[in-house]
């Protein structure tokens, strides 16, 4: 069976005008993973990512600190070229609609700035009520959300052989509804596991006869010494 190895993306620019931009720290992180995967010997024969700035330059850091050339892309009309396909599939939902409709129109990074703590509270109730489909116009539906992931990670694993390895770069809230449905867990986990999902940490998921079967969960090695503890972030 292949192996899906599913990467949240690296430190963003939280709290600034333009989150969707790595950090320093943030590409830092992903060209450490991206020597881990080296010195493991693994190689990917295909990598996925959603179209987002930082999952993209996430994957490209990846391959950087691999040293890989080109991989290959299968488009959709059936063409190959080379280099990281991008998947609409596998971006974040959108925060800032689902906060803006649960407070009637506020600003959260001026929420983030001033109380950093409320700000989260905040947050998670907007979360929990997107998920009960309490919103009003939200670009997506709970459910919308949770197919699209899945058809994402299906499209990065079709056509994958038994000892294929897949790199696949998204975001924490699309990881932690993946890993939420493979467990049959309920949207509170889905919720759960997003918050608690870090910087360029990774799931490995088994995909064979159209089944996606979860490995592991949050691993982070290349992180995991004393002198990277300090790269290890959340947002």
């Amino acid at each position: 069976m292949a192996t899906l190895f599913l990467v949240r993306h690296g430190q963003a620019s939280f709290g600034a005008a333009n989150y969707d931009c790595l950090s320093d720290t943030g590409r830092q992180q992903a060209r450490w993973l991206g020597e881990y995967f080296r010195e493991r010997g693994i190689s990917f024969k295909r990598v996925v990512a959603g179209s987002l700035v930082r999952q993209q330059d996430t994957a490209m850091e990846i391959l950087a600190g691999m040293g890989a050339g080109d991989v290959p892309v299968q488009t959709d009309r059936g063409a190959v070229t080379t280099g990281i396909e991008t998947h609409p599939g596998l971006n974040e939902y959108d925060g800032e609609a689902m906060y803006r409709s649960h407070t009637g129109g506020a600003d959260h990074r001026t929420h983030q700035n001033a109380d950093y703590n409320d700000y989260w509270r905040t947050f998670r109730a907007a979360y929990q009520a997107w998920t009960m489909d309490q919103l009003a116009g939200m670009p997506e539906s709970w459910a919308e959300f949770g197919g699209r992931i899945r058809d994402g990670l299906l499209h990065a694993t079709d056509g994958a052989s038994r000892e294929d390895a897949v790199l696949v770069v998204s975001s924490g809230g699309a990881i932690g509804r993946a890993t939420a449905d493979l467990l049959g867990a309920p949207a509170q986990t889905a919720i759960e596991l997003n918050l608690q999902f870090r910087n360029t940490a990774f799931c490995e998921i088994i995909s064979g006869r159209g089944m996606l079967r979860l490995l592991s969960f949050n691993s982070l090695p290349h992180l995991d010494r004393v002198d990277r503890r300090d790269a290890i972030t959340f947002a």
